[in-house]
């Protein structure tokens, strides 16, 4: 390896599991189990899930309490802890800063790319805000133009932009439907398999 490298990750599924399938098991709102990995439209999917918490009065202390109850998925922070030691890890996530803490927390604090809800004083999730539209590609452009070689890892369909613009981009124990519409990246299904094609991909830059 000759190039300094960066490995951008995605957070839900890919490390930690997924806080909204999480919350739609907790509440007893199996509408809510709606996830990037079945919806591309990002907005389209917020929209009707802010819907959804606004009609059934779920607010962001409930959302917080079941994440207060998740930790990393089994093997992650140990995966993790080998990656850095090879590259610099950034996480690219379509996550909230008022949901990520806790996880980041037992993930050793990696740096965390995501954006922010709108929240009314008495609790209500009233809209969100984009750290910048397209972000996860947006970073991984910009961090090639600094001479990084990125590795990029991600389970969903808002995943498939930031890795298509990687010099490597892996799907993680991804959906069916993602494996047939992008047969372009490799598919891993466990943190092994995704050590070895991380050791792969670097070993290239």
């Amino acid at each position: 390896m000759s190039a300094v490298a960066v490995a951008c990750l995605d957070l839900e599924g890919v490390l930690v599991p997924e806080i909204w399938i999480a919350v739609a098991e907790r509440t007893g709102v199996p509408e809510l189990r709606r996830t990037t990995r079945d919806e591309p439209d990002y907005d389209k999917l917020m929209r009707w899930r802010l819907e959804i918490l606004d009609a059934k009065g779920i607010r962001l202390p409930d959302i917080q309490q079941v994440i207060a109850s998740l930790g990393p998925l089994p093997g992650a922070r140990e995966f993790l802890d080998w990656l850095r030691e090879h590259a610099s890890v950034v996480i690219l996530s379509d996550t909230f800063l008022q949901f990520a803490d806790p996880l980041m927390k037992q993930l050793g604090r990696p740096a965390l790319f995501c954006h922010s809800l709108e929240v009314a004083p008495d609790g209500r999730i009233t809209g969100y805000r984009l750290r910048m539209p397209d972000q996860k590609r947006a970073a991984v452009r910009a961090f090639r133009d600094l001479h990084l070689h990125v590795v990029a890892a991600g389970d969903s369909y808002n995943d498939t932009a930031m890795l298509g613009a990687a010099h490597a981009g892996i799907l993680f124990s991804p959906p069916d439907n993602v494996v047939r519409e992008f047969p372009q990246f490799p598919v891993t299904r466990d943190y092994a398999e995704l050590r070895t094609a991380f050791e792969n991909a670097l070993r290239r830059c």
